[in-house]
């Protein structure tokens, strides 16, 4: 086995239960003995297994890929994972046609290596492994939140710190340059198991910082960086709506708010109202190398429909 490489303990332990792994004194058959230093032990691997996944041709847009790793801007309505509702059509899917050959294997199945996921509806940037060396080394850097995530938003009201409501909300508070920071807990939702909410007891800590970059019709709509210490599902939409600033266009968290055609005009009221996924895009990414230790920052732009969004705003024709 190559001195770089990266195994989990899962795969570890199957090795072990097919007879892949030798120690000084032959075949290892227990997982719990435990190697002493000095000593050589092989591991035997075999070429990665073909997955069962389908590979399909879906264009993609493709940010960066070397060996051991690819980021992509994912597009909105794309899903990323395979899952008993949506089999095909993945990013997964599409990666395996994309990659090919170039998938060294993840924990013995030639796939591509999912560390983070977006939303379906959400745009933007995605790192995925290629090697289980990089699959390791990035899931690593996530659990450690080292890894820089910003996210451009569009929400209902501009987050101000002179508000007291918002500075008396649980969980809330201002930093300088009136960054709003939210801390609280998120759990899958008592009642409604497709959704997420904040919680104070119990729930996984998670932490959202957002600022206002631009303000349309006094406030009514603001365009937010929001960026991430921590990586929950639905995080920037579940903390984003309990500060009462829900997102454009979220069909779960977003409220059923209704734009003001006297604040936004009407073609801007029109446009918010008619838009029709989560204004919220993965506009940066950045992270180290998994295999060379060197810093990589990637932006993407607005997808056209965000774009199109924020110009109906700024030109509002008010009545």
């Amino acid at each position: 086995m190559p001195a770089e490489a990266e195994l989990s303990r899962t795969r570890l332990a199957r090795l072990i239960a097919e007879g892949a792994v030798s120690g000084p004194a032959g075949p290892v058959t227990e997982p719990k003995i435990r190697p002493v230093e000095g000593e050589t032990w092989q591991i035997a691997l075999g070429p990665p297994q073909d997955t069962d996944m389908a590979a399909e041709a879906i264009p993609l847009t493709v940010v960066h890929e070397d060996d051991d790793l690819i980021v992509i801007d994912k597009p909105a309505g794309m899903v990323v994972h395979p899952a008993p509702g949506t089999p095909a059509g993945t990013l997964v899917n599409a990666l395996l046609a994309h990659c090919g050959d170039s998938l060294s294997g993840i924990g013995g199945e030639k796939r591509p290596g999912i560390v983070h996921r977006i939303d379906k509806d959400t745009s933007g940037l995605l790192v995925v492994a290629k090697t289980d060396r990089a699959h390791h080394g990035l899931a690593a850097q996530f659990a450690a939140h080292s890894v820089t995530r910003h996210y451009l938003a569009l929400a209902h009201g501009a987050p101000d710190p002179a508000d007291p409501r918002l500075n008396g909300l649980r969980g809330c508070g201002f930093e300088a340059g009136g960054i709003l920071r939210i801390a609280t807990g998120i759990a899958r939702h008592r009642t409604d198991r497709q959704r997420q909410q904040v919680v104070f007891d119990g729930g996984r800590h998670a932490v959202t910082r957002a600022r206002v970059v631009e303000r349309f019709g006094g406030g009514a709509v603001a365009l937010v960086d929001c960026w991430l210490e921590t990586g929950r599902t639905h995080q920037i939409r579940v903390h984003m709506a309990y500060a009462g600033h829900g997102l454009v266009g979220d069909p779960v968290y977003g409220g059923g708010r209704k734009p003001s055609p006297r604040a936004l005009g009407a073609a801007g009221a029109a446009a918010v109202a008619a838009f029709p996924r989560q204004a919220l895009h993965a506009a940066t990414l950045g992270f180290d190398h998994p295999a060379t230790g060197a810093r990589m920052e990637f932006s993407a732009p607005l997808p056209p429909d965000m774009a199109a969004l924020i110009e109906a705003l700024r030109v509002p024709d008010r009545c």
